[in-house]
């Protein structure tokens, strides 16, 4: 019966990963587009340059990838979510909009459970 739980819990991972995967694909693709207004004025107000929102969507757009291939998929998870913290961290701190923060915090927390069920565990294994 083990088993067939862990399946279940195997599968629904996959699910998970497939929508976190289309999500920063399309979040970091739109960070990419030279027009978009969005997010041109919120990176405008972090104050860091336009540079850092280039930066930004081409790490979302890669770790989006990572996360479907089942080696890479934990790391890009860990990625994902340090860059999840900096936007919760950064509308608390620097724009100052806690509303803002639920969706990045609850996609940090979905990324954390994700790398924490598919990091290889390899204590005391040679």
């Amino acid at each position: 019966m083990k088993i067939a739980w862990d399946r279940v819990f195997n599968l629904t991972l996959w699910i998970l990963q497939i929508f976190l995967a289309i999500l920063f694909l399309y979040s970091g693709a739109s960070k990419l587009n030279p027009n978009a207004a969005y997010w041109m004025e919120l990176f405008g107000k972090v104050g860091i340059g336009q540079w850092f929102r280039y930066f930004t969507g081409s790490l979302e757009v890669v770790c989006a990838i990572l996360l479907l291939i089942p080696r890479t998929s934990a790391i890009a998870a860990v990625l994902l979510a340090l860059i999840m913290a900096g936007a919760v961290a950064t509308h608390l701190f620097i724009l100052r909009d806690g509303y803002a923060t639920f969706f990045p915090a609850f996609t940090l927390l979905l990324l954390v459970v994700v790398a924490w069920k598919r990091t290889p565990l390899r204590l005391g294994k040679n």
